[in-house]
C-alpha cells in the first residue's frame, strides 16, 4: 500500500462520523438499486409463469408442416421440448355470424400437445378418443352458434384452397370482396362425426385472424396425417428469432408473444420501451439522490484535506496521485457499503413480496404465486451501477482538488470567494432578523453551493412523498366512487330466457354460500310517440327540435322488477300504492339527458316539461317501432329508478347518454310481452364472499344445462382490484419514498454537521467576543429556518403541480365526471414538519459537538 492510500485511510478513521454516514448512504443506494432490480426480476418471472399457465410455455409455432419436419425439430440442438397436433381440416360453420371466421378447424391433439398447450375447461371433460371433441366457448359468443355437451356433430371436413394453394390457420379468410381477389373454396375430403364432450375457453394458440374456430379432438394413431402444427420450446428463448430464421424457410410461423414479451424478446416496441423506461427512471432517481449524498461527502472530505493536498503537492505529489487517493477512498467505502446494500436490498424485497403477493394475484387474476427471484446478472448490474455512482461522486471533487494551485490549497483562499455585495442584506431584513438572523443570512448567501445540495436533497424527498401520497389517495377515492355506483356484487345477464327457465335458476343461485340479498329483472326495448312540444325547453334546445308539432319516435326501456321491490320503491317516493299498482295503473319513469361540458361538470336535463304524461308505446325490433302492437300508458316522472339495469353487452360508447326508463312490477311483464319483444334478463346478488359465490354459481349454471348465452359478472372484482392496486402502490411508493428520504436525511446530516465543523474557528471567534449561548442558538436556529423555507419554497409548489398532474391523468384514464381534485394538505403538513425537524435535530447534534470544545483550542486550529 503506498503512502497516499495510508494517509487516506487515516483521514477516514479520523472523520469516523462522516465515513459512517457516507457508508450508510452507499448501503441505501445499493439497497434501493438492488431492490428495484430484484423486484423487477421477480415481477417478470411472475408474469412469465402466469402467461405460460394461460398460453403455454412454447416459444415458436410452425404451421402446416409435414411429419419429417416434425421429426427433425425434435432432434435440433437447443430445443428443450416439442409438441405437435394434426391439422385434420376445416368444416363450414352453419349459421355463423362472423363473416371473417366462417369455419370450424379440427385439431387432433397428441398426449404431448395436451400436456404442453393449456386448455381451460368450462364444462365437461377432455376428449379421450378420435370420436370425441372439445368446442371453444367463443363459437357461441362470436359466431352465434351454440353447442352443448352431448351434441352430435356431422362435419364435411376438408381443405381450404386458393386456386392450387392450400390455406391454413395463419391465412385469413379470403372473401373475394376485395378487387383482384378470388374467393377461396372449401374442398371436402371426408365425413366425420364427433360427440361434444366439453366446452373450453378460446385456445391461447389460436390467432385472432384465424378463419376457423379451433375444435380439439384426440389424434387417431391409425390415421396417417399429412399436415401438422408443431410448438417448439427452446433452451434459450433469446435465440428464438435466429432459430426461426434458420428453420422456417418459406413456411408460416407464430411467436408466443404473450410469454416472450416479458422476457424482453418480443417485437412489441411499446412494451419493451415501457419495461426498460420505468426501471431506468427509478434507477436514475436513486442515482441522482445518491450522487448528491456521496458527492457531498467527498467534497467535504476534500475541504478538510485541502491544505494536506497542498503540502503533498509542494513536495512532489502529482495530480494523478492526488486523484487516485480520493478514488481509493471511494473504493474503500464501496467495498464496505455495496455488499451490505445488496444483501439489504434482497432481504427487503424478500420481506415485501409475501405481503403484496396476494394482491398481485387479485390484480392480474393469476393463480401463479409471486415469489422472490434473484438474478445474478441483475445483482451484478446493481452493484456495478452503485460502484459507478460512487466513482462519479468521488471523481468530480478529486479532479477539482488535483487542479487547485498549491498556494491556494495551503492558504485555503479558494474556499469562499464572495464579493461584499453578494452577501449584502437589506435594512428591513436586519430589523426583522436582528444581528443573529443577519449573520445566519449572510452565511447562507456566502456558502450557496454547499447549501444548494442540502436544499435539493430535501426538495426531492418532499416532492416524492407528497406526489406518492397523492397517487395513492386519488386511487382510493376512485375505488370508493366505484363502490357507490354498484348495486350488486354479482350480476347474471342474459337475453331472451323464458321465465320457466330463469325463475328456477334464480331460486337456485340465491342459495349460493355468502349470498344475503338478491333480485331479478327484465328489460324490454320499446318506443314511444311524442310531440316536440312535450319536451322541456332545455331538452328541445339541446336536441335541436325546432318545430313544436314535430312527431318523434323516442326509444325507451321498460324495466320489470320484483313486485315487492316495486312496492318498496313506491313507498319511498311517497306515492299511493293503490294508484300505481294493478293492470291499468299509472307507471313510474325516469327521463334524463346528460350533457357533457368541456369547461365544467356535466349537466342533467329533464326531458319532459310536464311531471306526468300519457304515452302511446310499442315494442321495438331492429330499431323500428311496431306501432300496430302499441298501447297507451300513463307515466309519472321521478328523478331515479330503484335497480340498475344489467350490464350492457355492447362495448360501443353511447354518443348522447340518455336515460328513459319506465319502471313496472314484474306481474305486468306479460301485458307488454309479444313475440317480437327483445328482453334483457338480469339477476343481481349481494354476497359476503363474491369470489366464492361466483365459483359456486358457475357450477350451478353448468349443472342446470343452460343453453342461452349468458355472462356472470363478479362486479366486486373491480373493487378488489382497486383495493389490491392501491395497497401495492402504497407499499412500493412509501418504501421507495422512505429510502430516498433516508438518503436525503443522511445527506443533510453529513453536510450540515461537517459544515459546522469546518466553521468551528469562525463560531469560536463569535463566542470569544461575547456572543451568549442564547444568541448563538438563535443564530443557528435562523440558519435552520432558511434551510427549511428554501426547501419548502421549491418543494411544495412542485409537489402540488405533480399531484394535480397525477389526478388529471387518472381521472382522464377512468373517464370520471364530477370528481374534484383534493389538494394534498395532509402530506404537505407532514413534509413541512419533517423538513424542519430533520434540520433542527442535525443542527443540535453539530452544535453540541462544537460547544464541548475549548474556545482557545478552536481559535488556534489553523487546519479548518
Amino acid at each position: 500500500m503506498n503512502i497516499f492510500n495510508k494517509v487516506t485511510l487515516q483521514g477516514m478513521k479520523k472523520s469516523r462520523t462522516r465515513t459512517i454516514v457516507t457508508v450508510i448512504g452507499v448501503i441505501l443506494s445499493a439497497a434501493m438499486i438492488t431492490a428495484v432490480a430484484t423486484f423487477g426480476t421477480s415481477l417478470l418471472n411472475f408474469l412469465v409463469n402466469g402467461s405460460i399457465m394461460k398460453y403455454g410455455g412454447w416459444h415458436v409455432e410452425f404451421l402446416d408442416v409435414d411429419s419429417s419436419f416434425v421429426q427433425e425439430r425434435t432432434h435440433d440442438d437447443g430445443v428443450a421440448n416439442t409438441a405437435a397436433f394434426e391439422n385434420i381440416g376445416y368444416a363450414t360453420l352453419d349459421g355463423g355470424k362472423s363473416p371473417e371466421k366462417p369455419y370450424l378447424f379440427i385439431a387432433g391433439f397428441s398426449e404431448e400437445a395436451f400436456d404442453t398447450l393449456p386448455i381451460s375447461l368450462i364444462s365437461g371433460r377432455l376428449p379421450e378418443n378420435s370420436g370425441e371433441i372439445l368446442v371453444p366457448a367463443h363459437v357461441a359468443a362470436k359466431g352465434g352458434v351454440k353447442f352443448a355437451v352431448g351434441d352430435k356433430l356431422s362435419l364435411a371436413v376438408g381443405s381450404r384452397m386458393d386456386g392450387n394453394k392450400n390455406l391454413g390457420q395463419h391465412d385469413p379468410y379470403i372473401s373475394g370482396s376485395k378487387p383482384g381477389k378470388v374467393k377461396e373454396t372449401l374442398v371436402p375430403k371426408a365425413e366425420r362425426t364427433y360427440t361434444v364432450v366439453g366446452i373450453c375457453e378460446r385456445p391461447g394458440f389460436e390467432e385472432h385472424s384465424a378463419p376457423g374456430y379451433t375444435l380439439i379432438t384426440k389424434a387417431d394413431a391409425q390415421d396417417q396425417a399429412d399436415s401438422f402444427s408443431i410448438f417448439v420450446t427452446l433452451k434459450n428463448p433469446r435465440q428464438v428469432k435466429a432459430y426461426e430464421s434458420s428453420t422456417a424457410g418459406a413456411g408460416a410461423y407464430v411467436f408466443n408473444d404473450y410469454v416472450l414479451r416479458f422476457m424482453g424478446v418480443s417485437d412489441n416496441k411499446l412494451f419493451n420501451t415501457l419495461l426498460y423506461t420505468v426501471g431506468g427512471i427509478l434507477v436514475a432517481i436513486i442515482m441522482v439522490g445518491s450522487i448528491f449524498l456521496i458527492y457531498n461527502s467527498f467534497n467535504i472530505s476534500l475541504n478538510e484535506r485541502t491544505r494536506q493536498f497542498g503540502i503533498l503537492s509542494s513536495v512532489g505529489a502529482t495530480a494523478r496521485q492526488l486523484r487516485n487517493s480520493v478514488l481509493f477512498e471511494g473504493l474503500c467505502i464501496g467495498a464496505i457499503g455495496i455488499p451490505i446494500g445488496v444483501m439489504v436490498g434482497i432481504g427487503s424485497i424478500g420481506l415485501v413480496i409475501p405481503i403484496v403477493a396476494g394482491n398481485f394475484g387479485n390484480i392480474l387474476h393469476s393463480t401463479v404465486p409471486l415469489t422472490l427471484s434473484v438474478s445474478v446478472p441483475a445483482i451484478v448490474a446493481a452493484a456495478a451501477v452503485s460502484l459507478v455512482t460512487i466513482l462519479i461522486s468521488a471523481y468530480i471533487p478529486a479532479r477539482k482538488a488535483a487542479n487547485t494551485p498549491v498556494m491556494e490549497s495551503i492558504r485555503q483562499t479558494n474556499e469562499v470567494k464572495t464579493e461584499s455585495k453578494a452577501v449584502k442584506t437589506s435594512k428591513l431584513a436586519q430589523r426583522i432578523y436582528g444581528l443573529e438572523g443577519t449573520l445566519a443570512l449572510k452565511n447562507f448567501k456566502r456558502n450557496k453551493k454547499r447549501y444548494r445540495s442540502i436544499v435539493l436533497s430535501l426538495t426531492l424527498s418532499v416532492v416524492l412523498f407528497v406526489s406518492g401520497s397523492a397517487f395513492g389517495t386519488t386511487l382510493k377515492r376512485l375505488s370508493e366512487q366505484y363502490v357507490v355506483d354498484m348495486d350488486y356484487d354479482i350480476i347474471f345477464a342474459t337475453q331472451d330466457m323464458d321465465d320457466s327457465e330463469m325463475l328456477p335458476l334464480y331460486d337456485k343461485l340465491k342459495t349460493a354460500d355468502g349470498v344475503y340479498e338478491s333480485s331479478y329483472q327484465a328489460i324490454f326495448a320499446y318506443s314511444c310517440t311524442v310531440k316536440a312540444s312535450d319536451f322541456s325547453d332545455r331538452y328541445r334546445e339541446y336536441a335541436g327540435y325546432t318545430a313544436p308539432d314535430e312527431t318523434v319516435h323516442l326509444p325507451m326501456d321498460i324495466q320489470f322488477i320484483e313486485d315487492s321491490e316495486y312496492l318498496r320503491f313506491i313507498k319511498e317516493l311517497g306515492l299511493s300504492a293503490e294508484e300505481y299498482t294493478g293492470q291499468d295503473a299509472k307507471m313510474i319513469a325516469c327521463a334524463k339527458q346528460r350533457v357533457d361540458k368541456k369547461d365544467g361538470p356535466s349537466e342533467v336535463l329533464d326531458m319532459f316539461a310536464s311531471p306526468s304524461m300519457t304515452f302511446s308505446v310499442a315494442p321495438k325490433t331492429n330499431d323500428k317501432p311496431l306501432m300496430e302492437q302499441g298501447q297507451s300508458i300513463n307515466i309519472t316522472f321521478v328523478d331515479t329508478y330503484p335497480v340498475d339495469p344489467p350490464l350492457k353487452q355492447s362495448s360501443e360508447p353511447e354518443q348522447n347518454p340518455c336515460v328513459f326508463m319506465v319502471v313496472a312490477p314484474y306481474s305486468l311483464k306479460e301485458k307488454f310481452e309479444t313475440s317480437d319483444t327483445y328482453a334483457d334478463i338480469g339477476l343481481g346478488f349481494l354476497s359476503k364472499n363474491p369470489s366464492q359465490s361466483v365459483a359456486e354459481m358457475e357450477a350451478m349454471i353448468q349443472g342446470a344445462g343452460i343453453t342461452s348465452a349468458y355472462t356472470l359478472y363478479n362486479v366486486y372484482e373491480i373493487l378488489e382490484q382497486y383495493h389490491s392496486m392501491t395497497f401495492v402502490i402504497d407499499v412500493f411508493t412509501y418504501v421507495f419514498v422512505i429510502m430516498i428520504s433516508l438518503i436525503a436525511v443522511a445527506n443533510v446530516f453529513n453536510t450540515i454537521s461537517t459544515n459546522i465543523r469546518l466553521r468551528r474557528r469562525e463560531l469560536a471567534m463569535l463566542r470569544s467576543v461575547g456572543m451568549s449561548d442564547r444568541d448563538f442558538n438563535k443564530m443557528m436556529n435562523f440558519e435552520c429556518i432558511f434551510y427549511g423555507m428554501r426547501t419548502l419554497l421549491f418543494g411544495l409548489p412542485i409537489a402540488g403541480i405533480i399531484s394535480w398532474l397525477i389526478y388529471e391523468g387518472l381521472v382522464t384514464a377512468e373517464g370520471m365526471d364530477n370528481f374534484d381534485f383534493v389538494f394534498p394538505w395532509g402530506s404537505m403538513a407532514i413534509s413541512v414538519f419533517s423538513v424542519l425537524f430533520i434540520v433542527f435535530i442535525t443542527m443540535l447534534y453539530a452544535i453540541s459537538k462544537i460547544k464541548k470544545e475549548n474556545i482557545i483550542d478552536a481559535l488556534r486550529d489553523d487546519m479548518t
